[in-house]
């Protein structure tokens, strides 16, 4: 007899039941890693995948793992292929070449679709109803990549977009305040990084607007702090080499709002196509990509507010509802004028970037 049989009495035979909320992780460095410890913190998941073509490393980031297991409550299992994703509600791809200096380079875009063109199709070959969330950068046009290449509706393709811009915004926003960043409510909104437009308009501390209070200033304000949110991920980079805890925070943050089907509002990266066109629009042309609502009447003298409506399939950040279908819908922001001119800026470049891309 062996020593379960000495031990225990079997009464029932062992079941194979599929987990209901399996998440895997594709990139085991340490944004993956981040992300992992962050998901099993917060109980997550019942199984979680780590999947990276590096035998040793996966095979060693997972033994980790499973030597703490005592502490957690998830099963944790990992492999080089991904056929272990299969049936998985949530694909985390965080695979590619990392950013030098937390700088975009040239090859890095191309570099890294070589990897989605390996990855995504193998990930939604098997598991062709999860949700992928895109973290790898530049996370929007891969966003769109991932789209792409997986023939997945554009619900249920998600980048992490200016969600972790938008927490350092209030962060840093609280810090001079001296309050709570969750009692500050503002976004970072359209292409994540150096052109990522900060709503200031709607940026408010318990339902007080701050651009009423120092409409003079403001716009010196913003500008400050909106560099301090770009240049902070850098500073990072410099000090410890890597970003890896808020991201990973991030990553969690959206996961738990799908799994658990919360409908709370998150800054994602998703794909922005008006899909329907009221009658008061004006006519689209080729060189009129995105637009604004003509009706309305402006609160203040030359603050004109309406609805931005994008016409292309481009991946960018917006107040998105997040749920167990993935993306269920999109705040309709009303912006000054100033602001949507920096969205369409923003549309422009990554329409111009997608252009190149060749699948």
């Amino acid at each position: 007899m062996s020593l379960r049989d000495n031990l225990l009495k079997e009464v029932a035979p062992s079941l194979s039941v599929k987990p209901s909320s399996k998440i895997s992780i594709v990139g085991t460095g340490e944004v993956g890693m981040s992300s992992a410890i962050c998901i099993l913190q917060k109980s997550l998941a019942d199984e979680l995948v780590l999947v990276d073509k590096r035998a040793d490393k996966v095979r060693g980031e997972s033994m980790d793992l499973l030597h703490g297991s005592l502490f957690l409550k998830s099963k944790i299992t990992s492999d080089t292929d991904c056929k272990a994703t299969q049936d998985s509600k949530i694909c985390i791809i965080c695979a590619g070449v990392r950013m030098k200096d937390g700088r975009p380079d040239k090859n890095l875009l191309q570099d890294n679709i070589a990897v989605f063109k390996e990855v995504i199709p193998q990930v939604a070959k098997h598991s062709p109803n999860a949700i992928l969330l895109i973290v790898t950068q530049p996370v929007d046009l891969l966003t769109y990549v991932a789209w792409k290449l997986s023939g997945f509706p554009r619900t249920r393709v998600i980048g992490t977009g200016t969600n972790l811009d938008t927490a350092r915004f209030r962060y840093l926003l609280g810090a001079k305040l001296k309050v709570n960043p969750v009692n500050v409510h503002t976004y970072i909104i359209g292409e994540q990084g150096s052109g990522s437009v900060p709503v200031w308009s709607s940026t408010n501390v318990a339902g007080i607007n701050l651009n009423d209070l120092v409409r003079d200033i403001s716009k010196e304000h913003v500008n400050e702090i909106h560099k301090r949110v770009i240049d902070s991920g850098h500073e990072v980079i410099r000090l410890k080499g890597s970003i890896s805890w808020a991201i990973g925070l991030s990553v969690a943050n959206i996961v738990d709002a799908i799994l658990k089907n919360l409908k709370c509002i998150q800054l994602v990266s998703t794909n922005a196509k008006f899909s329907g066109v009221p009658r008061t629009l004006p006519v689209f042309t080729a060189g009129n990509i995105l637009d604004r609502c003509t009706h309305g009447t402006p609160t203040k003298p030359n603050n004109y507010k309406g609805e931005h409506n994008i016409k292309a399939d481009v991946f960018l950040s917006l107040p998105c509802v997040l749920g167990a279908t993935g993306v269920c819908g999109i705040i309709k922001q009303q912006l000054e004028e100033d602001e949507a001119r920096k969205l369409r800026s923003g549309v422009e470049n990554l329409l111009k970037a997608q252009q190149e891309i060749v699948l």
